[in-house]
């Protein structure tokens, strides 16, 4: 498998010069780059030439369907756009969210208010609009990989809802990207999946989560999310062994991509940095895997 990172959190922090990116990325020995919505897209090709780094996918987590039609039209033109350049560049991944309709339950709501309707609502939209979707990964040869976050207009988000997906979107270019923080907060198992979904696995998150259990007790789950908190991998409830072994078994050997979105190791350049690279040396130590090639050279 191989470390890199989404680029989000640098962006966020005003670090969106696609050529400082690879440069900081090289230095500190990532070998892949997840680039995210907000990266300029004219220097990309530059990038994947010049292969200082792969561009291990692009992606574009968005509300497909959201009642505002000219913002849901943006995002459908955009989307496709990403899989065409993707294509194009050989970059084998975009990783996406599917939209849900609030038109289908006749309410109004925000990406954190998508989650208390019924996601199902939304599956034939969902079906209908990744189609067409799907059609063009296919011709370009693109892996499309369903992020499983549910805020941000999502309905790929739990084990039963990917069955119904994958049997309505029946293709060998439709699977996960595979984050089991947002599995963890859900109260979902976040190893078993694994074993059903492993060959859907196209792209894996390293973010952990948190979960503070005195304060779980005092708020419940449907107050707020105060008792719950993205953190980077090894400092929330994660089994990181226990995952990568997981992902081994299944035969996954792509990118592990951190998502960092960790407020102890945010609120600044700086900081944020220091927290890729925690995340990065942290995931080194973890038995299996092993991205040096020279160690694994050693070890074979």
């Amino acid at each position: 498998m191989k470390l890199g990172f989404l680029t989000n959190s640098l962006v966020h922090h005003g670090m969106n010069n696609m050529e400082d990116l690879v440069n900081w990325s090289v230095e500190h020995k990532f070998q892949a780059l997840e680039v995210g919505p907000n990266v300029p897209f004219h220097s990309l090709e530059k990038v994947v030439s010049e292969k200082k780094i792969e561009v291990a996918a692009l992606t574009y987590c968005r509300n497909f369907l959201s009642e505002d039609e000219e913002l849901a039209t943006l995002h459908k033109k955009e989307l496709f756009n990403r899989v065409r350049m993707a294509g194009e560049l050989g970059i084998p991944v975009v990783v996406t969210s599917t939209g849900i309709s609030a038109s289908a339950k006749g309410d109004h709501y925000d990406g954190y208010d998508a989650i208390r309707s019924k996601p199902e609502y939304s599956l034939e939209k969902v079906v209908s609009l990744f189609h067409e979707v799907i059609t063009l990964a296919e011709e370009m040869n693109v892996k499309i990989a369903f992020e499983n976050c549910p805020l941000m207009g999502n309905i790929a988000i739990s084990p039963d809802l990917w069955g119904l997906l994958f049997e309505r979107l029946d293709s060998p270019n439709v699977g996960l990207a595979y984050d089991p923080s947002h599995l963890i907060w859900q109260f979902i198992d976040p190893y078993l999946p694994i074993k059903e979904f492993g060959h859907k696995v196209f792209h894996v998150h390293a973010k952990d989560t948190e979960i503070n259990h005195e304060q779980l007790k005092r708020a419940g789950i449907l107050s707020d999310f105060s008792w719950w908190r993205y953190r980077l991998p090894g400092l929330g409830d994660l089994n990181w062994t226990k995952f990568v072994s997981e992902l081994t078994e299944a035969g996954y050997n792509g990118v592990i991509s951190v998502e960092h979105e960790d407020p102890v190791w945010g609120g600044d350049l700086s900081k944020t940095k220091q927290g890729l690279v925690i995340s990065k040396q942290y995931l080194e130590k973890i038995s299996g895997l092993v991205t040096d090639p020279l160690i694994k050279m050693i070890k074979e």
